[in-house]
């Protein structure tokens, strides 16, 4: 019985393929994929694994690649041929050395002629040529000024140049020469005699001439005033025309007597400011409350004058100082006024003269005279204005008063009762901040209009945030206090318009310094008056129109916060507010019908820069229109809410008596209207109703050109048209009123743009269920790909991305790895070889110490 044959493993198969040497007698190195199931007819690729051999190999190529770019990292060890033409193969050897020939003498040449002087060029100095004046030819005497000057005689020609200094003497007429030779100390002597003596005449020469010219002079003041008298124009028309100055002259003129700019004083920083002004207003207290206990005036002292004082803080009224003048070569210091007119004669006489030589020398002077003039006024102007700067508008004549009063010595009682009355009267200039709404009524009541301005004005200036630290929110409170304020006075019977409208910048300047607490509180007042009106509402199913008070806070909410933002904390529940009042407060008089206008005044005003379309506004004018229609029923146009097509409030605006539009002038809408009409009789009401359709056609008229941009622009306004075209009697109305009719109308077109109705996109018909089976091709790793073939296409782009991506990262993280291996190793090999250089230094050393011991030894035995 035979031995069964021996079952071979994969690994045996593994051992005894080709792929690598390494592993024939080593199993370990092989890694099997097992599956967990055969599938018939699909063949495996990778069922066996050698990362071994992979990672070998893997690290061999690193070694050859990666490690050798990484030694060679910042090394330079490669020589570059940088000749001309060295790696060029289309020029002959003859070309390249000509032209690296032809380089090497161009740069040395530069480099040659860097500070060379071309010699075609001639040098000179002060128009004088430099080679001329090497020859040395000049030797006059530097303080000649004769006219000869660079010109040399003949004796010192012939001293220098004339054979060794013998010179030789003319004499007689007959032009022999004596031929007496003299010593060149001689001859040098001589020229010294003759030098002196020529400068000696020319300094004579000199002073004769500087003594005419003074003579000269004195003679030419008596003839002044004779050649100073103009001929009159009419003489001189014989003489010819002055020829006319150009542009650019004109220009060169005018920049020459343009002012200069000058530097204006720093700028202050707000807390500067606000610091100096309650200093300011601290100090006129304490001068209110001084005079108040009839206290004198105490005059102002003296203030020290140091050595360096400059006396700028004072304006001359008088010019008392004395001009120094010249008369006769002597100083005419007390000169009076005979002497100034002799000069001021004398000056108009150069002027004169010079406007007879020059033309418009004269205008020019007289020009420059009147812009220093000027600029001395605007210097004292601004003096002024210095003074005058930190006290306000109001205020100024309560300072001028005192500034301007005389310190007397003694007050008289009377006098003294009068001071200290007037100080009573007197509004205070320092205020605490309010810390309720009751203490800031009591500072307001009782006062005007203006000086209800000034408290909160001081108010403000003597709690800046900069000059405490709980200022900040006492303002803050006093904003809120303001607004209430403004809502009391808007409820008042009558309302105080003039001084809500007086107080409405302070309440802009305290929003402009705290934004946030300004927009949470104007929020506050928006939610409660939605919420009051939504509860009116729910209780009773309708709601009055937002009164006064109401209407003045939009406005204000208008004034103080950007209407055109898309959204905005502030503005955004004022549009809602607006809208809510225009659909669920019904017209049932004359007063909602006004307080309804104004609410469609300030709609409009909020979308006039963002063109927001409000169809709650078009709705409204649309229903006030209708009420002065006569007809019962209308079939062309719909009212909506609010406003109902019949009933006792929809006659509202009919005019009682056609006649009355004769008489109608227009004027605006007083906002008292909102609370009760005045009108009293026919002819008022239909005066009152002519107005407010006034005001609503030209809403109307606003509304039209605002929102013209519109797609749906036919559509929206289609029925105001039909209304105003066949149902509102204009006729009747007055020719403004026509007049705005046909401006809408003609806006307005007749027949709106047909479009083409709404109808559901086409789609492909649903088909029915089948029992079928749904075939879908399946692509690798069992996932669904797309339907089509770009989608299946771009999937597997993807799918092949994301795998190359991933392949990448880890290559790169191997790379980094194998890098960082091979810079330890370099290490290691380092300190491995320090430790042995250190090693054997010890050893050495140990050695030399051994010998010295037993040399040491030896010595002692």
């Amino acid at each position: 019985m035979g031995k069964p044959p021996k079952k071979r493993s994969l690994a045996d198969k593994v051992r005894k393929t080709k792929t690598s040497t390494q592993i024939k007698n080593n199993p370990f190195e092989v890694k099997i994929n097992r599956k967990k199931f055969d599938v018939l007819g699909q063949k495996s690729k990778h069922d066996v694994g050698l990362p071994g051999v992979s990672r070998s190999k893997a690290i061999n190529k690193r070694k050859n690649t990666l490690l050798k770019e990484f030694r060679l990292k910042n090394k330079a060890n490669k020589f570059v041929d940088r000749r001309f033409g060295e790696y060029d193969t289309k020029m002959a050897p003859e070309d390249k050395i000509l032209k690296r020939f032809t380089m090497e003498r161009q740069r040395s040449q530069t480099k040659k002629d860097l500070y060379n002087l071309n010699e075609e060029e001639e040098l000179t100095h002060y128009g004088q040529s430099l080679a001329e004046m090497e020859k040395m030819t000049d030797m006059v005497d530097s303080d000649s000024d004769s006219e000869e000057k660079g010109l040399l005689s003949a004796e010192l020609t012939a001293a220098h140049f004339g054979g060794g200094g013998l010179l030789r003497m003319k004499t007689g007429e007959d032009g022999d020469y004596e031929e007496k030779p003299r010593s060149r100390q001689e001859i040098i002597e001589e020229l010294i005699l003759k030098s002196k003596q020529e400068k000696r005449e020319r300094q004579t020469q000199k002073e004769e001439s500087q003594e005419l010219t003074e003579k000269l002079d004195q003679e030419w003041r008596s003839v002044q005033s004779l050649l100073a008298h103009k001929t009159p124009k009419s003489e001189r028309k014989d003489e010819p025309d002055k020829p006319k100055m150009d542009d650019y002259d004109v220009m060169v003129r005018e920049l020459g007597f343009e002012m200069k700019a000058r530097p204006s004083e720093k700028l202050k920083t707000p807390e500067e400011v606000a610091r100096e002004e309650r200093e300011r207003l601290q100090k006129l207290e304490a001068d209110r409350l001084r005079r108040m206990l009839g206290e004198e005036s105490t005059s102002k002292k003296p203030s020290h004058m140091s050595a360096d004082d400059l006396n700028d803080g004072f304006i001359l009224d008088t010019d008392d100082r004395k001009t120094l003048s010249y008369q006769d070569g002597q100083w005419n210091v007390d000169g009076g006024e005979e002497e100034e007119g002799e000069k001021n004669e004398e000056d108009e006489d150069d002027g004169g003269e010079e406007e007879n030589e020059e033309g418009d020398g004269g205008d020019d002077d007289d020009d420059a005279d009147d812009d220093e003039d000027a600029e001395d006024e605007d210097d004292h102007s601004d003096l002024d204005s210095e003074q005058g700067s930190g006290a306000e508008d109001e205020e100024g004549d309560e300072d001028k008063e005192e500034e301007a009063a005389p310190a007397k010595a003694a007050l008289s009682e009377e006098e003294r009762r009068a001071v200290q009355q007037a100080a009573k009267e007197e509004l205070p200039y320092t205020f605490k901040a309010p810390e309720s709404f009751s203490d800031l009524k009591e500072l307001l009541l009782g006062h005007s209009v203006e000086q209800q301005r000034l408290i909160v004005e001081r108010i403000q200036k003597c709690n800046h945030p900069s000059l405490a630290v709980g200022n900040k929110a006492k303002l803050e409170k006093l904003f809120g206090f303001l607004l209430e304020y403004v809502g009391k006075l808007a409820t008042q019977s009558p309302p105080e318009l003039s001084t809500i409208n007086t107080l409405i910048p302070q309440v802009y300047s305290l929003c402009q310094l705290f934004p946030a607490s300004a927009c949470k509180v104007m929020q506050t007042l928006l939610s409660d008056g939605g919420h009051s009106m939504e509860e009116a509402v729910e209780v009773k199913g309708r709601a009055a129109f937002p009164g006064l008070d109401m209407l003045i806070y939009l406005k204000i909410a208008a004034l103080l916060f950007p209407t055109s933002d898309f959204r905005h904390p502030v503005t955004t529940p004022a549009f809602l507010y607006i809208s809510q009042a225009l659909t669920k407060c019904p017209v049932s008089s004359l007063e909602s019908v006004s307080a309804g206008l104004v609410l469609c005044c300030l709609a409009v005003e909020f979308v006039s820069l963002s063109k927001r379309f409000i169809p709650e506004l078009i709705n409204f004018l649309l229903g006030l229109l209708h009420l002065a229609v006569p007809a019962d029923t209308c079939k062309d146009y719909c009212v909506v809410s609010p406003f109902r097509q019949q009933g006792k409030a929809s006659k509202l605006l009919l005019l009682c008596d056609t006649e009355s539009s004769s008489s109608w002038s227009r004027k605006p809408i007083p906002l008292t209207s909102v609370h009760r009409v005045t009108a009293s009789t026919d002819l008022q009401r239909d005066h009152h109703r002519l107005s407010v359709l006034d005001a609503c056609l030209d809403l109307v008229k606003r509304c039209a050109t605002l929102y013209r941009d519109l797609p749906s622009y036919d559509q929206i306004f289609q029925p105001i048209r039909t209304l105003l075209t066949n149902h509102l009697p204009v006729q009747s109305y007055p020719p403004a009123l026509q007049e705005l009719q046909r401006e809408i109308l003609e806006a307005i077109p007749e027949t709106p743009s047909q479009h083409s109705p709404l109808v559901f996109d086409k789609k492909k018909p649903i088909a029915l269920k089948m029992l079928q089976p749904k075939i879908v091709e399946v692509l690798d790793y069992g996932k669904k790909r797309g339907n089509t073939k770009e989608e299946k296409e771009r999937e597997r782009l993807k799918h092949k991305y994301k795998k190359e991506f991933k392949g990448a990262l880890r290559e790169l993280r191997k790379d980094t790895r194998f890098l960082a291996q091979a810079k330890l190793s370099d290490i290691m090999s380092r300190d491995a070889e320090r430790k042995r250089k250190v090693k054997e230094l010890y050893g050495s050393l140990a050695t030399q110490e051994g010998e010295w011991k037993a040399l040491k030894r030896k010595k002692r035995k």
